[in-house]
């Protein structure tokens, strides 16, 4: 919480400005927030989700991967996603689990290729 909304619900507490009075400044305080994130945004540019990958400590590979992904293409997957139907969903992750259970790993498969 940060310190105008602090002292607004002190002042509140103490009596010196009433429910209305405070219901009215908490309005206007998140008004001015909600502006602001948008001079942000506009002066910022566009927000990213950032995603790093880097090796283990002790191992010999040197590949790093340094990846950004604009919010705006997750919030499109995820409002796409919503307009696929529930049974599409059940069967494709229904054939996901048993694709991935039936994997063989390779210890299993010169088992089955020595019989």
């Amino acid at each position: 919480m940060n310190e105008e909304r602090k002292r607004i619900l002190e002042m509140l507490a103490e009596g010196k400005i009433n429910t209305d009075e405070a219901e009215r400044l908490l309005s206007a305080l998140s008004n001015e927030t909600e502006k602001g994130s948008d001079i942000t945004e506009k002066v910022w540019g566009h927000k990213y989700l950032r995603v790093v990958v880097e090796p283990a400590p002790g191992s010999t590979s040197t590949e790093r991967v340094n990846i950004r992904v604009p919010l705006k293409l997750i919030r499109a997957g995820l409002k796409l996603a919503s307009f696929i139907p529930k049974d599409a969903q059940v069967k494709v992750n229904e054939a996901y689990m048993k694709k991935e259970s039936t994997r063989i790993s390779p210890e299993s498969n010169l088992k089955t290729s020595k019989n």
